[in-house]
């Protein structure tokens, strides 16, 4: 008795590692593999990487931001990562620092909050007080805030849509420093009633039409480039298009881009330095950046 009450706490220890373990097996997604593969053969020259930026006081209000060696000004990319708003982390994404970095681009990568524990518009609220750190602190973390692109992939693609497209308008000094939204796989217009994908990340007693940002759309001067994956099976299409319909009703601008041979995730994927020679993503959304963030205009 005196032995199995000494080998309790032990017992105790290993049932809360085991807890913990259990936790992340089940938050593990096939995407995330593939994620890991890709960062362990990115290459790690032409950037420098400054880890766990705190744009915010609370746990998940972190980013990573991947500063190019390149001397010249240089635009900044936001990135913000899918995984149908429960799931993801920048970490997965240092692929896509890289990718844009080689080209002169600083790059932001950031986490926000995460359903179920977390709904809509929480997701929003930590992409625009990211947006304000980055302003207020571009001296410190040696970057500009000058022209930024918005480049968001699934979920995320909806959080940057939203950001602009929103029903309460959010307080941003530099709103009119967005150039450039790319939507990757986005869903835009969609109802999330009993979706088993996207159920927990919105309050089921809103309807979706006072939510989805196809209904908030106003008129700016912000290039939308909405990319659509040819076999895409998670998202539909009728999203992007809806979304483009309604942007031009509005008049602005909005031109839609489709990557031949991916899906939802592999046209994420297809970024990478590691695949880009194969697909044209990459190649794509380097020159509407080159168009619109480093024309002398």
């Amino acid at each position: 008795m005196l032995f199995s009450s000494k080998l309790q706490p032990l017992k105790k220890k290993l049932l809360k590692q085991f807890d913990v373990l259990k936790s992340q097996y089940q938050d593990f997604r096939l995407y995330d593999l593939g994620s890991i593969t890709i960062n362990g053969l990115t290459p790690k020259k032409g950037y420098s990487i400054k880890h766990n930026v705190a744009y915010g006081l609370k746990a998940r209000q972190r980013l990573d931001l991947y500063v190019s060696n390149q001397t010249q000004l240089k635009p900044l990319i936001v990135f913000v990562h899918g995984g149908a708003w429960s799931h993801g982390d920048k970490t997965a994404y240092k692929f896509v620092g890289e990718a844009f970095s080689r080209f002169g681009y600083d790059v932001a990568v950031m986490n926000y909050h995460l359903a179920p524990t977390h709904k809509f518009p929480s997701y929003i609220d930590d992409l625009a007080i990211a947006l304000n750190f980055l302003e207020q602190q571009q001296s410190r973390l040696g970057i500009s805030t000058a022209k930024i692109a918005l480049i968001g992939h699934s979920a995320g693609a909806f959080n940057i849509a939203s950001l602009l497209y929103h029903p309460q308008h959010y307080s941003l000094a530099i709103k009119q420093n967005i150039k450039a939204l790319i939507g990757i796989a986005g869903p835009y217009h969609f109802d999330y009633k009993g979706d088993p994908l996207a159920e927990d990340a919105f309050d089921q007693a809103v309807p979706y039409q006072q939510v989805m940002p196809y209904y908030f759309v106003e008129k700016n001067e912000v290039k939308h480039y909405l990319f659509l994956a040819q076999n895409d099976q998670i998202v539909k299409d009728t999203n992007s298009l809806d979304f483009k319909q309604q942007l031009i009703a509005q008049g602005n601008h909005c031109e839609i881009v489709t990557i031949p041979k991916t899906g939802h995730i592999s046209i994420m994927g297809s970024v990478s330095s590691l695949f880009s020679r194969f697909f044209k993503t990459r190649s794509e959304i380097i020159q509407i950046l080159d168009r619109e963030m480093k024309n002398p205009q």
